[in-house]
């Protein structure tokens, strides 16, 4: 198949020149002569329906309330933020569509260094200074290329992944003027649902044509699912020395590194893309993590900062912030400052009930570095109570975090509460049995405490009841009991919602739905379970596959979803 320009052809560009009055669009800038100045511009190309924000909580107030077809942000915003960070928080919150076109509008000197390290690409990039004309151009194009891809990006937003894939195909079998767009886009989409053999197939045929880094990205990560890691491992490696500025390269190669068990290389290439985006809070977090598995707490305590600094004030903050940073002040003996982090924890989340359970667990553990063993004791019980209020208000779909509550469980055995603090590991550790860095979190507790085998054989006890609760429901479904199966699964997703066990239960329920006919209590469980499989990680295969097969069967029988 022959690649295309991806220029807009005249028939299409004079159908988008009269669509394009009809856009609504953002305008994002901290100065209001320069949202007025693009405002003019926009209005000599007939578009009139034109909303202002000059902060980033504008912003978020807007997207909000209405839905904009694009948004043309500045690359500095107010408060140190940029149009990179902005574009970050509205795409992880999903507050806008897979359709709208983003552009960044920044000045020529700092343009190389923007889009050097623009991960979350935007749809293009305005150099000022610029007229009108151009303006319009750079939006038919982008205007023109979402258009095209309206098919599948709806059916992402949705969560329909197969009929994302059905609508790559029905683009693939027509000329297409972005070709290698659909099969980087399904192949993608073939890896997020754990068909690695097939996204392999693509993105084979792809190198076969034309050497681009995105394909041998998406090959190492198809073989990565089919455990080929080393050969996984290598192809990263070429690719960040090839193309040192792809960063989720780097991203990448770390993951392998660390499950081949090479955590320092891991943390090395970490650092090097972080070295490089300095600003990505998210690879930040994720450095601080390595690092503490690492021992290595300077580096850790230089990520996680950076995490505070660039999430402060904005609604990506998380409460795991504060207590990771304080977690390594405290490691490192230094309770001062700790003991500052958590005052600006008890600030910034001022009337939030988690934000007090975070600050009280991190109080009672620097309170007991300080040599305050009874006001450590009084912050842990003040802790396990929220502890306890907040998982009887719990939604399930925002689960509450697992790190603090092992903060929760040191706490309680720092303070003689044996009992508490094991009941809290038990059901940490159940919930995550999957996750390998939450048991060695619970592990280096149980041993900086002196528990070392009391630990082990909880760990053990754990593993093993997981194992028979999953065989028992699984074994039934194999038998051709689906109502026993259902039965069981769910006791064991309602017991222990781990990831698994949710995806399990929902995939019975729908098996059973499939033959025996639709229930709305079963269908209503269902979903309770997909949603708190997706609070846990959204993009596992499991859950993807879960949320396509209840669409399947609530489409059988014409219910909507």
């Amino acid at each position: 198949m022959a690649i295309r320009d991806d220029s807009p052809t005249a028939e299409l560009s004079h159908k988008l020149q009269k669509e394009l009055p009809q856009k609504r669009v953002l305008i994002v800038d901290r100065h209001p002569a320069a949202r007025d100045s693009l405002r003019m511009m926009l209005s000599a190309l007939e578009i009139t329906s034109v909303v202002g924000a000059g902060t980033s909580a504008e912003v978020l107030r807007q997207v909000n309330s209405s839905t904009f077809d694009i948004i043309l942000s500045d690359y500095l915003l107010d408060d140190g933020r940029d149009g990179q960070q902005l574009l970050e928080e509205l795409r992880q919150q999903h507050l806008i569509p897979l359709g709208t076109v983003f552009m960044v509008i920044t000045g020529e000197r700092s343009y190389h260094n923007v889009v050097s390290v623009a991960e979350l690409a935007p749809d293009d990039y305005l150099i000022k200074p610029f007229t009108a004309e151009q303006l319009q151009a750079r939006l038919l194009k982008a205007v023109f290329k979402k258009n095209f891809f309206a098919p599948v990006y709806r059916k992402l937003d949705e969560g329909a992944y197969i009929g994302a894939l059905n609508a790559c195909d029905l683009l693939l079998a027509n000329t297409s003027p972005f070709e290698l767009d659909v099969l980087r886009l399904k192949g993608e989409i073939l890896n997020a649902l754990g068909r690695h053999d097939e996204a392999e197939a693509i993105y084979r045929d792809v190198l076969a044509r034309k050497s681009v880094p995105w394909a041998r990205m998406g090959l190492a990560f198809a073989l990565r699912g089919n455990k080929s890691l080393n050969e996984a491992e290598s192809l990263a490696q070429l690719v960040v020395q090839e193309f040192p500025e792809y960063l989720s390269a780097y991203d990448f190669l770390a993951g392998v590194q660390e499950e081949l068990g090479q955590l320092d290389a891991a943390q090395a290439v970490l650092q090097q893309a972080a070295a490089i985006s300095p600003n990505n809070a998210l690879r930040q977090r994720i450095v601080g993590d390595v690092a503490m598995r690492n021992g290595d707490l300077t580096v850790a305590e230089k990520a996680y900062s950076k995490v505070l600094e660039r999430h402060r004030g904005s609604s990506l903050k998380q409460v795991d912030d504060y207590a990771n940073l304080s977690r390594v002040m405290l490691d490192k003996g230094h309770t001062a400052g700790a003991r500052q982090i958590i005052q600006e924890l008890k600030r910034d989340w001022r009337g939030s009930k988690q934000g007090e359970y975070a600050a009280a667990v991190m109080d009672s553990l620097c309170l007991h570095a300080e040599g305050e063993p009874e006001k450590a004791r009084h912050a842990a019980e003040k802790a396990l109570h929220l502890h306890e209020s907040l998982t009887a208000d719990a939604d399930p779909a925002k689960p509450m975090s697992h790190k603090i509550a092992v903060d929760l469980a040191h706490a309680c055995l720092a303070s003689g509460e044996a009992e508490a603090a094991q009941a809290i590991m038990k059901k940490v550790a159940a919930e995550n049995n999957e996750n390998p860095h939450v048991i060695a979190q619970i592990e280096g507790v149980f041993a900086r405490t002196g528990n070392e085998e009391t630990g082990k054989a909880l760990l053990d006890q754990v593993g093993r009841e997981i194992v028979e609760i999953n065989n028992r429901g699984v074994m039934a479904a194999r038998s051709g009991n689906l109502e026993e199966s259902v039965r069981l699964l769910c006791e064991a997703a309602e017991r222990v919602p781990s990831l698994q066990f949710l995806a399990n239960a929902t995939k019975a329920i729908c098996a059973l739905m499939d033959q025996k006919g639709w229930r709305d209590d079963l269908a209503s469980r269902a979903r309770s379970y997909l949603e708190q499989a997706q609070a846990k990680s959204p993009k596992d295969s499991r859950v993807l596959s879960g949320r396509e097969v209840f669409q399947r069967v609530a489409g059988k029988y014409g219910v909507a979803n």
